[in-house]
């Protein structure tokens, strides 16, 4: 095997009568770095491994029509399979168009093999997804928002957060986006709460085909976890690189941790039904998978070479997930913006409850409530939905670097930036975008780095449009042109239980952000200093 490696590197040559084009810029430097590859896969061994574990796959897929596997899963995680189902294809796809920048920025022949190989994995990784999303979409007996999972995942607004995260894979820095981002923090860290605790959860609920396609995903993942720490370990080398390293590791372990948390926390928490009083929660497989052996065992090994290690964001994530919330929010504001998903949720039960105040204590007094309104306006007839009902719960302002709402109040960050007023859940997603994601950092030139602009917001892109307009032009309708996909219950046989576009009409929606552009300078701090001492559960600030 080394033999056969070996040669393979001898075939790679740099022209020495003329400079190679660059594609993918970085600032990292990597003149003095060693050139090994540690794992040595070549493609002779490569391909009949993956065959073998292709023919797995579609095996279980054959032996779950025959089995009839899709009338016994839960329904409740079904449905949440909508969402995730349209969002982690992206990703893995776009894993795959990072590696040609990691090959064009890094002069290592040998790794350049491992690359290779990683951007196959990854084509192969969505393949087998997309594969699982379409079965899915044939034999559950709702495939509606399966058949429309590519064009709600861009339209949508959980679906920006999705983009957000797998275009950090391919943006701004090559070494930044397709490295520390993508292999050294996602998955190397956040592939274990992804691929291993989200399986388990899945058999639980009666679903074996996503453990199957997803542990054949995370066994490839050891290869992309030697790749990623094999460029680390060349940027050590050289001292120039450490301050960028450092503020990398900062940027791209929070972003993960927003985007990854927030997702995965709410389908496992909220859409199981296995509510046995010995089935960990979402805090402690973080704590087992992540924080154990991760953090401890690949992250902080790497303070020998002297890197500073952000030991304070990974306990304030811990601080966040636990103390804080952060999952339990994150569903309230999913189960509250029902109307625009593409998928339908299920109310919470005295299970629910009793399980959530047994693994959170203190839950019940901040969403408990909450949920019982959910449960109470589940149904059409008299009233609005929960989102345009008095149940004491305010519109979240969303974060302008991770996307995911600012949804623990008294953590939101405001700042005015390129002429614009944005807002940021926490000092570390407004560090990323005032300070990392710029031109210069720390008085050294990052050309670069890329830049968080545009039209970031959905809330911004359908501002004051009428609720039924934008479900209409989403595309969120059934077949019968006016009963929503999305149903905050799993009810379908009675049409009367089923909300329509008629219920959305005459109510706009208005942006915060636009909103807050738009308000004086004494209205817009009255306005800020009453958000952030709202919460928790959404609530709005105690006047008097």
């Amino acid at each position: 095997m080394s033999k056969a490696h070996k040669k393979i590197s001898e075939l790679s040559w740099e022209p020495t009568f003329a400079t190679p084009a660059t594609r993918f810029g970085t600032d990292y430097n990597f003149t003095k770095s060693p050139k090994k590859d540690p794992l040595k896969q070549i493609l002779r061994s490569y391909f009949p491994m993956e065959e073998e574990k292709d023919n797995r796959v579609y095996g279980a897929m054959d032996g779950a029509i025959r089995g009839n596997m899709f009338r016994q899963v839960q329904e409740r995680w079904m449905e949440w399979q909508k969402l995730f189902l349209s969002i982690i294809p992206f990703p893995e796809i776009s894993a795959a168009r990072a590696m040609p920048m990691a090959i064009d920025a890094v002069p290592n022949p040998d790794l350049h093999n491992g690359l290779a190989v990683q951007m196959i994995d990854e084509v192969r990784h969505s393949t087998i997804q997309m594969n699982l999303k379409k079965l899915y979409m044939n034999h559950y007996i709702d495939p509606a928002g399966f058949d429309i999972s590519e064009k709600a995942f861009a339209n949508n607004y959980a679906g920006t957060i999705g983009r957000q995260f797998g275009e950090g894979f391919i943006t701004g820095d090559a070494i930044t986006a397709a490295n520390i981002y993508l292999t050294v923090v996602a998955e190397t860290a956040f592939t274990n709460t992804l691929f291993v605790a989200m399986p388990a959860e899945a058999a639980a609920n009666g679903d074996y085909l996503l453990p199957t396609v997803f542990h054949s995903v995370q066994s490839d993942e050891s290869r992309h976890i030697s790749n990623g720490y094999s460029i680390l370990l060349m940027a050590l080398a050289d001292e120039d690189n450490r301050v960028l390293l450092e503020r990398d590791l900062r940027y791209a372990w929070w972003n993960n941790h927003c985007v990854v948390d927030a997702a995965i926390g709410t389908f496992i928490e909220y859409g199981t039904k296995d509510r046995r009083k010995d089935r960990d929660s979402y805090a402690e497989m973080w704590r087992r998978w992540i924080y154990d052996d991760y953090y401890r065992s690949y992250l902080l090994p790497l303070e020998k070479y002297g890197l500073k290690i952000p030991h304070d964001l990974v306990e304030e994530a811990w601080n966040r997930i636990v103390n804080k919330g952060y999952v339990h929010e994150v569903a309230q504001f999913f189960a509250t913006g029902w109307p625009v998903n593409y998928w339908r949720i299920d109310p919470m039960t005295d299970q629910d409850f009793e399980w959530f105040e047994e693994k959170y204590p203190g839950w019940y007094s901040k969403y408990g409530k909450w949920w019982e309104n959910y449960n109470r306006l589940r149904y059409p007839g008299g009233h609005k939905a929960i989102a345009f009902e008095d149940v004491d719960y305010q519109y979240p302002h969303r974060c302008w670097t991770c996307m995911v709402p600012c949804l623990i109040r008294e953590d939101m960050v405001t700042e005015k930036v390129d002429g614009q007023w944005r807002t940021y859940c926490s000092e570390t997603c407004a560090w990323t975008d005032i300070k990392a994601f710029r031109p210069e950092y720390e008085g050294r030139p990052t050309p670069n780095m890329g830049r968080l602009t545009g039209d970031r917001e959905w809330e911004t892109l359908n501002h004051n449009e009428e609720v039924s307009h934008i479900i209409k032009k989403l595309g969120y309708v059934r077949d019968d042109g006016k009963t929503l996909i999305a149903q905050p219950h799993l009810d379908l046989d009675d049409p009367k239980k089923l909300w329509t576009l008629d219920d959305f009409k005459g109510i706009p929606f208005p942006s915060p952000n636009v909103t807050l552009n738009e308000m004086s300078d004494s209205e817009r701090e009255a306005h800020i200093a009453a958000y952030k001492a709202g919460g928790p559960g959404g609530r709005f600030a105690a006047t008097g």
